[in-house]
């Protein structure tokens, strides 16, 4: 019997290295790369086997491909005065790459509006409620004051309300267009090395 629950445990550490694996595997295929930062404080929780469907492509969106497995993440890194992430662009307004209505307000919001999604550890999992709140996001010696509307879910993803595209990583702002360009970074760029914090 010690032998058996010996023989257990080993295989959940086995599955555990090669979930690990498999997530920086797939890292490529996303938009939302797990590989920038911060996953050595928050370790991928599951996986999501994907479907594909009808993905808007703007801002570079990387859509689900059936039967892929994308990573999941049920944590972030912790936030400090200058917690390190990556900056996405995404649309919030309805029709476009954003998905369903903001998950704050349950609204749309213009692209010339300040406002951001954070991945769901530094929305809520972490145990503070962001949503509403302000944030200040900062970029090659600028910063910009931006507010939280949305979850960049790390769990869910690759069906409509996510646009079709997988679950984001655990270090993800998504800006919209207007924090870019008050930030001076092209769209183009796709993503972009940041920091942020609470205000």
């Amino acid at each position: 019997m010690a032998n058996l629950m010996k023989l257990l445990a080993v295989l959940a550490l086995l599955q555990l290295f090669l979930l690990s694996l498999h997530a920086h595997a797939v890292s490529a295929h996303t938009k939302h790369k797990p590989g920038h930062g911060g996953s050595g404080t928050c370790a991928v929780s599951g996986v999501l086997h994907g479907k594909a469907g009808k993905c808007k492509k703007l801002h570079g969106s990387d859509c689900c491909v059936a039967g892929h497995k994308y990573p999941q993440f049920r944590c972030s890194p912790p936030v400090s005065a200058k917690t390190p992430a990556v900056l996405t662009v995404n649309s919030f307004e309805k029709g476009k790459d954003g998905g369903a209505r903001s998950e704050c307000d349950n609204r749309f919001h213009k692209d010339s509006e300040m406002v951001v999604a954070l991945s769901s550890g530094w929305l809520r999992l972490d145990g503070t409620r962001r949503c509403g709140k302000m944030v200040r996001v900062t970029a090659n010696g600028r910063s910009v004051l931006a507010k939280v509307v949305d979850e960049c879910d790390s769990v869910n993803g690759c069906d409509e309300d996510h646009n079709f595209e997988p679950p984001c990583a655990n270090n993800i702002v998504d800006g919209s267009p207007a924090v870019w360009k008050a930030l001076g970074l092209k769209e183009s760029i796709g993503e972009f090395k940041v920091t942020w914090s609470d205000v």
